[in-house]
């Protein structure tokens, strides 16, 4: 499943779509909320695939040196040690990862000078001289190779971005959390296994359908009721004077410890927070944790909130 901030991020931005349009269609800004989720697997698949087009180049590369009119013996007898790195062949060669790559028609066909880009990026860096240079690598430096040329060349190349950003404005929003995913499989590739797990591409997928439906719609459906309990805890504030930004956070956060009764309070509280930091004004964070704390406090005591597991109340 997808990282939940991500999720609510998400709902938010689909949220403020819905207050700009002024009374526009609900459910169109659900349907392309949901779009925009599946969006964001598409771009994760994407940058997967960069993998084996990084050992296709690498192969090209010992090739074009033997194929040389007067090829040394370093020529003639390349080190493959990056090109038969076991988990760079799983990547390249993984049957589930082609798989979805061809049902959501990504790919980098076409891309062959971006891919000489990347690969040059990658062979000119200081943690590719260092592993081709190693007396003998382990299995640990064969997967922390990949993991830095990810999160330190290939992430932060600018050839990337624009490629990214030409493709599509929506997958440069998304670029950051798309590389996370990225990385975090990276860290727990197992060589052992058969093939690649993808679990993050479907098994969730009802879970998180339901999460981010749920967020949207009963936030929606409780904004009257919502706006009168904030605006009756900001002193001095009437509802239409608190920042849309603000108003939509707190309003979320209300549905969220109402309707997810696994999800413990104080993991809601800080989660808007945190988004408060990115997407509302410098004075937010104190001004909806001032608001939000006074009335969870009072749905705890009157049992609006409702929580399942032990602890999950006060935590």
């Amino acid at each position: 499943m997808l990282n939940r901030r991500f999720l609510r991020t998400k709902v938010y931005q689909a949220l403020y779509a819905h207050e700009q349009s002024a009374g526009g269609s609900a459910a169109r800004n659900e349907k392309e909320l949901l779009l925009g989720v599946a969006r964001t697997y598409d771009l994760y698949v994407h940058l997967l695939m960069i993998f084996g087009e990084l050992r296709r180049a690498a192969e090209n590369r010992i090739e074009e040196r033997k194929a040389k009119r007067l090829p040394t013996q370093e020529d003639l007898a390349p080190d493959r040690r990056f090109a038969d790195d076991p988990y760079l062949v799983l990547l390249s060669e993984s049957r589930s990862l082609l798989a979805e790559a061809e049902q959501r028609k990504v790919g980098w066909v076409g891309e062959m000078h971006l891919m000489a880009q990347l690969y040059k990026q990658v062979e000119s860096s200081p943690q590719y001289k260092a592993f081709m240079s190693a007396d003998q690598v382990t299995e640990a430096m064969q997967r922390t190779l990949l993991v830095d040329l990810f999160v330190e060349h290939i992430a932060q190349s600018e050839h990337l971005h624009e490629h990214v950003e030409a493709r599509s404005i929506h997958w440069l929003e998304d670029l950051d959390l798309a590389c996370a995913m990225v990385k975090r499989l990276l860290e727990h590739m197992n060589l052992q296994a058969m093939d690649l797990d993808l679990q993050e591409l479907g098994a969730d997928a009802a879970e998180e359908k339901a999460f981010v439906t749920t967020l949207y719609r009963e936030t929606i459906g409780n904004k009257a009721q919502d706006e009168a309990l904030i605006a009756e805890r900001a002193k001095n504030w009437e509802a239409d004077r608190i920042a849309l930004s603000d108003m939509l956070l707190m309003r979320m956060a209300l549905t969220e410890v109402r309707s997810f009764e696994q999800i413990p309070v104080k993991v809601t509280l800080n989660e808007y927070i945190e988004i408060a930091k990115a997407y509302s004004t410098p004075k937010s964070k104190s001004f909806i944790n001032g608001i939000l704390d006074k009335l969870f406090a009072e749905m705890k005591a009157d049992g609006t909130i409702r929580k399942v597991g032990r602890g999950l109340l006060e935590n």
